[in-house]
């Protein structure tokens, strides 16, 4: 069995994210719903299909700053992957024009980033 090194672990996060390609996850743990993450995912949601946007979105749990929720994960390629924080319906149409299409950072509700 191989040994799993730092720079095993770091290659193998690269190819996850490769695989997954463009992405959007929506932060829906009970308080995430509860601050509205419902309807910033339902608006992403048919905001992507209607643009016909190469960018996939998805629910997911809990991403650990509830004070700031409803949380989107932007992984996009060519932009440092983001997770806004505080995100209404209306935010949401703001991050899919400037983030996922211009490929421009919306930086009033940037929470935590990540360069790759």
């Amino acid at each position: 069995m191989e040994k799993l090194t730092p720079q095993k672990l770091e290659q193998l996060h690269k190819q996850k994210k490769q695989q997954q390609g463009n992405l959007i996850r929506v932060g829906m743990s009970s308080c995430g719903i509860a601050a509205g993450a419902q309807q910033v995912y339902s608006v992403l949601k048919e905001e992507v299909s209607k643009r016909g946007l190469p960018v996939s979105v998805e629910k997911c749990g809990c991403l650990g700053m509830c004070y700031a929720e409803p949380l989107v994960e932007v992984q996009v390629e060519g932009v440092p992957t983001v997770i806004y924080g505080k995100v209404n319906p209306e935010v949401a149409l703001k991050i899919l024009e400037k983030h996922v299409v211009s490929k421009m950072l919306v930086n009033d509700y940037i929470f935590t980033f990540q360069v790759e």
